[in-house]
Parts: structure tokens; C-alpha cells; sequence
């Protein structure tokens, strides 16, 4: 995504009620068909149409898919719920603001986002949120991040209670910072170990007590890295097998102690500047694996993992700017 203002065009999103989760009046007509592979089948479409910069997170057999830019360029405020065993899509409550880029985990049947890029500028903000879909109607404010730490783009996951929040994006520089919020005292840590370089639009998962931080770029789409670094609470960053593609702007997900890493951005010999790949990193052996291709290659979505499965809605189909309302499941 370039790190610069932007004209974006208006849209006007209706608020979805009182309910935590709000039935669609009208499911997408292809709502049921979903396979179970193996490989890449394809899912319903994303429920409000093309959609790309978005986060995602998995909570008892649903997929969230938060914020984002649509197809006009305006930014959302929505939450998009897939449930897995209906195949069909809903809405939640609307973030208390639009973002894109938001840092999203999800820890004991809880979605937090903490931080994320707002507006037009790409403007890094601290806000921070949670919200259990099981019991609330709407989402409750956390304390933000600290002053100084504001970001978006960064890698994130949970290790136990506390979410861990490696590099990210402020304005148009990439940050090497790591922070961890601690869901148990709803406290912030920022004297961590930095990353050895900024990173942004990287992806990664946590496998055992380790947490990933796989590929993604330095402050622009063409510094892609195919590093791949691990950090263990109390210990510093330790390098790890590359990934075979150098790319950002990926989408990964954690599956029986594997991480897979599908898609991205800046590949210079594809007209689209989007990759197709699928590669996936396996922990315990320290090395990686060649899968099947996206048929759609993407860039700019989240993904979730959930019962085998990974769900990869949304995103855009060239660089930059081109959101699609794609929804496809990888199932190794």
C-alpha cells in the first residue's frame, strides 16, 4: 500500500443494531456452498462487497473481518462475521471509528484491536478495543497504546494472555518496535527487544511460546524481506530458515504448528505486482514447503485459521489499490 494522502470517496454504511452479531437480510446467493477441499475452494463472498487493508481474527467457529478499505476507497467501520459451519455471512457492531490496517488477535473468546491506521493519511492511532462476541453488543474501549508507539501494519500474536505487537507502519516509515498489551491486567509493556530491522506488513503466528514474524517490507512496497525471525518471552530475536518468496503484504495462519503464508505484494514479474504463492513454514523442522497457488493471487487481506482450515476473504488483486470481495479456504 503506498504510505501517502490519497483521495477517497464516501460511502454510507448503515449501523447494524443493538444485536452482537446481525443476520444479513439477504445472504449472498452462493451462501452454503462452501467445500472442504483439500487445497483452494471457494467461499461466499465477503458480505458489503470488495474490501482490502482489512484484519481478521477467529472466535468459536467465526471469522471476523475488521475495517479496511471498499471498493470506493472509503474507510470501514464494519465487522463481518463468517460463520464456518453455516457458511454464511453476518455483521457485528461498527468499530467506535473507521480504520484500516488494524492490529487484531484474539485471546480466551475475545477480539482485540490495538491500534491501527485511520483516515485518508494513514495516520498511525493508539485507539484500542475489544470486544466478546458471545456476551456484549458492542465493542469496549482499552486503554490506548502508549504516546510514541502508535502503529498499524504490525505483526501480532498471543502468546498466553499477553498479545505481542512486532514492528508496524507510522506515517510512511516503518518501525521496529515491539510492545505487548496484557489482556490479564489490561496493561501495556514497551521495554522489549526491537526487531534487528523495521518491518512492516509482515505476517506471523505463534507456535508453542514462540512468536513468528515472517517477510514484509522496511517503509516501501519494493524493500520486500524474506526473513523470518522468532521471539520467546524473556529471550531476544532469533533468526530462522527464509521464507522461499521475499514479499509483504501477506496473509498467514496458524495450523497444527504450521504457519502458512499465502499471497502479498511487489512482484516485479507478475503485470499485477501480486504474488499467488502459498508456502508454508513448519516450526518444529526449521524449514518450508511449496503449496498450491492462490487461483485469485491477492494482497492487502487477513487471514484466519480455524478446524484445519485457512480463510482468506477480501483483499485486492493488484498493487496498491484493487479490492475484491474474493473469499477462498485453504485446507492443507
Amino acid at each position: 500500500m503506498p504510505q501517502h494522502a490519497v483521495t477517497l470517496a464516501a460511502v454510507l454504511l448503515a449501523a447494524c443494531g443493538g444485536n452482537a452479531v446481525a443476520p444479513l437480510d439477504a445472504p449472498p446467493p452462493d451462501a452454503g456452498a462452501c467445500s472442504n477441499g483439500p487445497g483452494w475452494t471457494d467461499a461466499p463472498a465477503l458480505a458489503l462487497g470488495p474490501a482490502q487493508e482489512t484484519a481478521t481474527g477467529a472466535v468459536d467457529g467465526k471469522i471476523y473481518v475488521i475495517g479496511g478499505f471498499d471498493g470506493a476507497l472509503a474507510v470501514l467501520d464494519r465487522v463481518q462475521v463468517f460463520d464456518t459451519r453455516t457458511c454464511t455471512w453476518s455483521l457485528g457492531p461498527a468499530l467506535p471509528r473507521a480504520v484500516h490496517h488494524a492490529n487484531v488477535a484474539a485471546v480466551d473468546g475475545r477480539i482485540y484491536v490495538l491500534g491501527a491506521l485511520a483516515g485518508t493519511t494513514f495516520t498511525a492511532i493508539g485507539d484500542s478495543w475489544s470486544w466478546a462476541p458471545a456476551t456484549e453488543s458492542a465493542w469496549t474501549d482499552l486503554a490506548s497504546m502508549p504516546a510514541g508507539t502508535e502503529r498499524g501494519a504490525a505483526i501480532i500474536g498471543a502468546i498466553g494472555a499477553r498479545i505481542y505487537l512486532a514492528g508496524g507502519l507510522r506515517g510512511s516509515s516503518a518501525v521496529a518496535l515491539v510492545t505487548a498489551y496484557d489482556t490479564a491486567t489490561a496493561t501495556w509493556e514497551t521495554a522489549l527487544p526491537s526487531l534487528p530491522e523495521p518491518r512492516d506488513h509482515g505476517c506471523g503466528g505463534v507456535v508453542g511460546d514462540a512468536l513468528y514474524v515472517i517477510g514484509g517490507r522496511g517503509g516501501s512496497i519494493e524493500g520486500t524481506s524474506d526473513s523470518v525471525l522468532a521471539y520467546a518471552a524473556g529471550g531476544s530475536w532469533q533468526s530462522r530458515a527464509a521464507m522461499p518468496t521475499a514479499r509483504g503484504g501477506t496473509a498467514c495462519g496458524v495450523i497444527d504448528g504450521r504457519i502458512f503464508v499465502v499471497g502479498g505484494e511487489g512482484n516485479a514479474a507478475a503485470p499485477s505486482g501480486v504474488f499467488s504463492e502459498t508456502e508454508v513454514y513448519i516450526a518444529s523442522e526449521d524449514r518450508w514447503e511449496a503449496l498450491a497457488p492462490m487461483p485469485i493471487p491477492r494482497h492487502g487481506m487477513g487471514a484466519a485459521a480455524w478446524d484445519g482450515r485457512l480463510y482468506v476473504p477480501g483483499g485486492a488483486t493488484r498493487q496498491a489499490f484493487g479490492a475484491v470481495a474474493t473469499h477462498q479456504v485453504f485446507t492443507p
